[in-house]
């Protein structure tokens, strides 16, 4: 029977060697390309999603390397027999001076001979293996000897198939090194039959894959930890989300108050979602009906987003409710909320306006705590009211805030909003869009329409938060 690198064996001819060679330019130019893409991809450690793209970008890497060191293999074809005794395969040994442990070393072959119990191996897999050169090869028999316990029923399961059903082998294993190393093995290889069709020999090609399933395994942690943050934020969000729709008074349509006599605010309001889609944050507007027949107007803002700042939210706006069913003045309402949030085991930060309207007299009676003042509109004109003194809600113990009254009159209206509503809010800008809405809320039905107009004009615009507007327009 010809031996592995007769003429039979080698029948098909390998590529040309040009269009080896072209091969291998585009695989070094596109490992330059990975390579530049790598380095600009930042990675502090704390996201998942980059975590997991670095991972694929060095298990890509790796595989080109190991591509491009297989093509020049491929291109240098095989070693002449005289270099090398018959039974090895056409594998080439690494160049001299490659370093231990570098991609050309990381390829060996292997010939067992059953007719004279004979056991040949190339000088890549005693390197592979970590045995000595001077030693023997180990037959079949005794190459057990280096695979781990628990996958010595796979190898034996590769070879009894090659020599029994003469079927081609391709699998993996793990060996031990001498130094006490673990090494994952990929082997393939076929039987040569004889002419009464039995076999007479096993050669395999056998490759050290342990960085390959190093990085694999990378990616395939990586990939799992990035599910995990993205089903556990979507399920922040979801509770989020929930809790928020509990807690806000609905915005698709006016607001209902339970008025006990003649209807003096016509009310709206509107929650917006940041553009992302995917945060939730401590945005609230209210508005509640009094024993005394006033109302109360409020919108505020929580510093950050999730299911702890959307409970925040709520545990502030419950608090504004109770207060203000009490009789609690607006000034003195956001006082006692900066003690509840210097007082919770997580400091935060907010801001709010707090509106007391009196129907008899038409008085807005109004504090702030670091938050933009309200706009009133009058006569096709719009301008923010002057703000009392007022911090930020858990900025500082103990401080105090300003009241300020305004008298309204029929068909005025105001507008109270959370800061995410207008991108750079603060800016000339920003205060003249809102300015310039004047003309339109003049010329609209309803509070509802107002709002309507609100959305349309800021609605698309780029958000990095929530946010939140509140209209009440005076009907009489």
């Amino acid at each position: 029977m010809p031996s592995p690198v007769s003429a039979d064996r080698s029948a098909p001819q390998p590529p040309g060697r040009g269009s080896v060679e072209a091969l291998i330019t585009q695989t070094r130019r596109l490992k330059g390309d990975m390579v530049a893409v790598r380095r600009d991809t930042q990675d502090d450690g704390s996201d998942p999603e980059e975590r997991w793209q670095r991972a694929l970008y060095d298990l890509a890497l790796h595989q080109l390397d190991d591509l491009d060191a297989h093509l020049a293999q491929l291109r240098d074809g095989p070693v002449p027999a005289e270099a090398e005794p018959a039974v090895f395969p056409a594998v080439r040994p690494a160049p001299a001076g490659t370093p231990r442990g570098s991609l050309l070393s990381r390829v060996g072959s292997a010939e067992w001979n059953f007719l004279t119990d004979e056991a040949s191996w190339s000088g890549e897999l005693y390197e592979i293996l970590g045995r000595d050169p001077d030693a023997p090869a180990l037959t079949l028999d005794e190459l057990p000897s280096l695979v781990l316990d628990e996958d010595r029923p796979k190898l034996t399961a590769l070879v009894t198939d090659c020599l029994v059903d003469a079927r081609p082998i391709d699998g993996e294993f793990r060996v031990v090194r001498p130094d006490g190393s673990v090494r994952t093995v990929h082997m393939m290889g076929e039987p040569v039959l004889g002419p009464d069709g039995g076999t007479t020999s096993m050669w395999s090609v056998l490759r050290d894959v342990s960085e390959l399933r190093r990085h694999r395994r990378t990616v395939r942690d990586s990939h799992d930890s990035l599910q995990h943050h993205r089903s556990r934020a979507q399920t922040e969000h979801r509770l989020a989300a929930e809790l928020q729709e509990a807690v806000l008074p609905p915005w698709r349509g006016s607001l209902r108050l339970p008025h006990q006599g003649p209807r003096t605010l016509d009310l709206a309001a509107h929650h917006l979602p940041a553009t992302a889609g995917t945060l939730i944050g401590g945005d609230w507007y209210d508005a509640l009906e009094l024993a005394d027949g006033a109302t109360l107007l409020s919108v505020g803002d929580l510093t950050g987003h999730g299911v702890a700042v959307a409970s925040g939210m709520a545990m502030l706006l419950g608090a504004v409710r109770g207060m203000a069913m009490v009789g609690t003045r607006p000034g003195e309402l956001l006082g006692l909320l900066n003690q509840l949030l210097d007082a919770t085991v997580q400091p935060a930060l907010g801001s709010a306006v707090c509106c007391h309207y009196r129907p008899e007299d038409r008085a807005l009676v109004w504090a702030q705590a670091g938050h933009p003042a309200p706009l009133l509109y009058r006569d096709g004109t719009g301008s923010p009211l002057n703000a009392p003194d007022g911090v930020l809600l858990g900025a500082t113990t103990g401080a105090t805030y300003g009241e300020t009254e305004v008298t309204l009159e029929p068909g005025d209206l105001v507008l109270l909003h959370t800061d995410g509503l207008v991108p750079d809010h603060g800016s000339t800008s920003a205060m003249d869009r809102l300015r310039d809405l004047a003309p339109r809320f003049g010329a609209a039905r309803t509070a509802q329409d107002c709002v309507r107009t609100v959305v349309e004009e800021f609605g698309g615009s780029e958000r990095e938060d929530d946010a939140c507007v509140l209209v009440a327009r005076v009907t009489g």
